[in-house]
């Protein structure tokens, strides 16, 4: 095997609904004033009994049976989150737990909104050395747990969901090679921390640095995997908000391109908003197999990934 590939995706968001007519009634707010800000409409809430390696832990299982594979198939399990309360056990050791898959490496990956394609890009590099057979790699954050909740400024912006893939190997490169980097001295742009750790970010720093930065890095992920953005079929930026991805979409250049708008109704999910978006994108038939698809993270730290995948 040469390679490896996304066998199958799946995703998973809490019940609850907070509507932006929700938000006006808590803060000083409006649904003109964030849709016309950031385009959301609608975010899902997790409960306080549901936390970070639940809402993974019902992802990864849908993937897992869209691939038609059992836990015991899986002996790498990664998690890309910056919501986890504990330091130990990780959220992959409890995501392995939930599903009762047996002695797998379990590894958390922390690069906040450019987790999910740090944790692809991390699986696939392990299934073609033959360090894992197959792995499931999940994006899942609980935002809500770290939003100011009085501070309209972010609590607009925030929802909570997970969403997994299934990777194993392949004689054909399904997984296009990573580009990834980061701008560490501008890190205190988007942040959690603190006691309680709260989110908080300089907005216009980090719309300046995605609408302009960006574009070229996002174009040069697809000249290392042999295609133009014309040739792309799908687009799956991170889900920050609508007047970053559609510009920024735009400037790519990927005229053919269905490009992924799920911010809209699940906000920014952080890690979770690339595999939850994608998954929707599978689901509702946008995207069919063999579909030569960009997934491209960046937000925290002003670290980004991106890579050209093969629709499962």
């Amino acid at each position: 095997m040469n390679g490896s590939r996304i066998a199958a995706v799946g995703h998973y968001q809490p019940a609850r609904v907070l509507t932006n007519e929700d938000l006006a009634g808590m803060v000083d707010t409006s649904d003109e004033w964030i849709t016309s800000r950031v385009g959301i409409r609608t975010r899902h809430i997790a409960g306080p009994d549901e936390p970070v390696d639940e809402l993974a832990g019902h992802a990864a299982a849908k993937a897992l049976a869209a691939a038609g594979l059992t836990p015991g198939d899986i002996d790498l399990v990664l998690v890309a989150t910056s919501t986890a309360i504990d330091r130990s056990p990780n959220m992959a050791a409890r995501v392995a737990a939930r599903l009762g898959i047996p002695s797998p490496a379990a590894m958390d990956v922390n690069v906040v909104c450019a987790g999910f394609t740090h944790a692809l890009a991390t699986a696939d590099h392990a299934v073609r050395a033959g360090a894992a057979t197959r792995a499931l790699v999940i994006g899942a954050d609980k935002m809500s747990d770290v939003t100011d909740w009085t501070d309209r400024t972010t609590c607009v912006l925030v929802g909570d969901g997970a969403g997994a893939a299934v990777v194993e190997a392949s004689e054909d490169a399904g997984i296009g090679p990573v580009l990834w980097g980061s701008v560490p001295e501008m890190g205190h742009a988007v942040r959690i921390e603190g006691q309680p750790a709260r989110f908080a970010q300089e907005g216009q720093s980090v719309y300046r640095w995605a609408t302009t930065q960006l574009p070229a890095i996002a174009r040069r992920a697809c000249e290392r995997a042999g295609l133009g953005p014309e040739d792309l079929a799908g687009v799956v930026l991170h889900q920050a908000n609508l007047r970053i991805i559609e510009p920024l979409a735009e400037k790519l250049g990927a005229v053919n391109a269905v490009v992924a708008r799920d911010v809209s109704e699940s906000g920014n999910t952080s890690a979770a908003s690339i595999p939850l978006a994608l998954s929707k994108l599978v689901e509702q038939g946008r995207i069919s197999g063999g579909d030569p698809v960009l997934l491209f993270g960046f937000g925290g730290n002003l670290s980004y990934a991106g890579q050209v995948i093969r629709c499962p």
